[in-house]
């Protein structure tokens, strides 16, 4: 499967491992928005490494991976649900050229949010930018925040976009040097294989001596979840002086999705209709 994440474990040591490829779920992202390409090769990172990440974590509801920082690149966000659909999007300012992510996001932040379904608490965390990579910076926010060991390896191109994660558990290791053979082993994966390698092939070739269990496929696609519906909740908390400012000024109210960049227009009659309905629409980002 090309749009997938697929788990591992090692049978006789304390270490989890996931392999997220992303093809077309890549592309969908790459169609709607004409990114510059250092940008396009952060965000492709990013999709990779949030969808490892949220295959490691027990949810019901969304997880959103944000970057946040000052010019030329202002904000960089991955969503990812727990039935693994997908979204992307970038700001930025600028000229961006070739550079990278130190320069891109200078005193920048990273934050993990569960929005939680049903009104459950939502969790957020934040750490500063720091790693000088997408793989270093998540790393760094898993041991400070989580307290788990993690290592990361990402992969993107025009096309595709791949990720390799392994995780030591708390339990207690029989074999003292596994999770540092482990690590070592996992450093020797080049940007061909993770994009290239199926799942079972990857692991065979970086852990042929060792007994790991593959489990099957979870299949990961694009989905964006804005409709009218949102866009009108939206619009009721924008408030009712604001939004007749809008018509008053243009005649009707455009909104245009930052992610799947589909466009909605309410006018008038459609407007008066949206702040008479009672019932609230679910929370979205546009």
């Amino acid at each position: 499967m090309n749009d997938s994440i697929q788990r591992f474990l090692f049978e006789h040591a304390p270490i989890r491992g996931e392999i997220a490829r992303l093809d077309e779920t890549w592309r969908a992202v790459l169609d709607r928005h004409d990114y510059p390409p250092a940008l396009r090769s952060l965000l492709g990172e990013m999709i990779a490494a949030a969808a490892l990440l949220a295959a490691t974590i027990k949810f019901d509801g969304s997880m959103i991976m944000q970057m946040q920082g000052e010019s030329p690149a202002r904000l960089l966000v991955v969503e990812c649900t727990s039935e693994y659909t997908m979204r992307a999007t970038a700001k930025w300012a600028g000229e961006i050229g070739s550079a990278q992510l130190p320069d891109l996001l200078f005193a920048g932040r990273f934050a993990i949010t569960l929005a939680a379904r049903d009104g459950q608490q939502n969790y957020q965390g934040i750490v500063q930018v720091e790693g000088g990579t997408v793989a270093g910076i998540l790393e760094h926010y898993m041991r400070h925040s989580e307290q788990l060991d993690t290592r990361i390896w990402l992969a993107t191109d025009g096309t595709r976009a791949a990720g390799l994660l392994l995780q030591k558990l708390p339990q207690q290791a029989r074999d003292a040097d596994s999770w540092q053979r482990a690590q070592r082993l996992a450093e020797t994966v080049t940007e061909a294989e993770l994009l290239g390698l199926p799942g079972p092939s990857l692991l065979r070739r970086l852990y042929r001596e060792e007994d790991v269990r593959v489990f099957e496929p979870r299949p990961v696609r694009f989905g964006c979840p804005c409709s009218r519906e949102r866009v009108a909740s939206m619009l009721r908390m924008l408030g009712d002086a604001e939004v007749r400012e809008i018509l008053a000024e243009r005649g009707a109210v455009d909104v245009t999705c930052e992610f799947c960049n589909k466009a909605y227009r309410f006018d008038r009659a459609e407007t008066e209709r949206a702040f008479a309905t009672d019932s609230p629409g679910a929370r979205t980002q546009h």
